[in-house]
C-alpha cells in the first residue's frame, strides 16, 4: 500500500475541508448525479494498484499534515480543453492524524505507509483557533 500527500489549497483546517467537500458533493450530485468528492489532477498516479489497496490522501494545511482521506478509485476524465486528467475519488470521511510538519511542494507526492502519521481523535472546532506557534510547540513535545 502507498499513499499520496497533497496541499489543501483554499481550506485552512480539517473542519473547513469537511465543509468545502460537503458543498462539492452536493454540487456533484446536482451536476453529475453522484454525491462524491474528487480531486482532479493532470498526472495519473503510476502506482494505482498500491493506492487502491487501502491508500489515502494525506492533507497538508499551513505546512502541517493534519488528516487523511481514503482513496476509493481513480477515473480518467477528459476536460473541456481535450486534455486527459485523473479524477481521484475520495471517501467522504476524514480521519485526523498526528500533526507532522511538511515543507511546501507542488502537485502531489507519494507517501509510504511507514512514513505516514498515525490517526488520532478528531479535533474540536475550537482547536482551529490555536495559534500556530502553540501548535508547533505542542507537536515538538509530542502532545499533538
Amino acid at each position: 500500500m502507498i499513499n499520496l500527500i497533497k496541499l489543501s489549497v483554499g481550506t485552512v483546517s480539517i473542519h473547513s475541508l469537511l465543509e468545502w467537500q460537503k458543498m462539492s458533493r452536493a454540487n456533484n450530485l446536482r451536476d453529475f448525479g453522484v454525491a462524491e468528492h474528487w480531486h482532479t489532477t493532470r498526472m495519473r498516479p503510476k502506482r494505482e494498484a498500491e493506492l487502491l489497496d487501502g491508500g489515502s490522501i494525506y492533507w497538508v494545511f499551513k505546512g502541517i499534515i493534519q488528516c487523511r482521506q481514503k482513496i476509493t478509485r481513480l477515473d480518467e476524465v477528459t476536460g473541456g480543453d481535450g486534455i486527459r486528467r485523473c479524477r481521484i475519488v475520495l471517501d467522504k470521511n476524514l480521519h485526523a492524524t498526528a500533526t507532522w510538519p511538511k515543507r511546501p511542494f507542488q502537485g502531489w507526492r507519494y507517501l509510504k505507509a511507514p512514513d505516514a502519521p498515525p490517526d488520532v481523535a478528531m479535533p474540536s472546532k475550537s482547536d482551529v483557533n490555536m495559534p500556530q506557534e502553540l501548535r508547533n510547540a505542542l507537536f515538538e513535545l509530542g502532545l499533538l
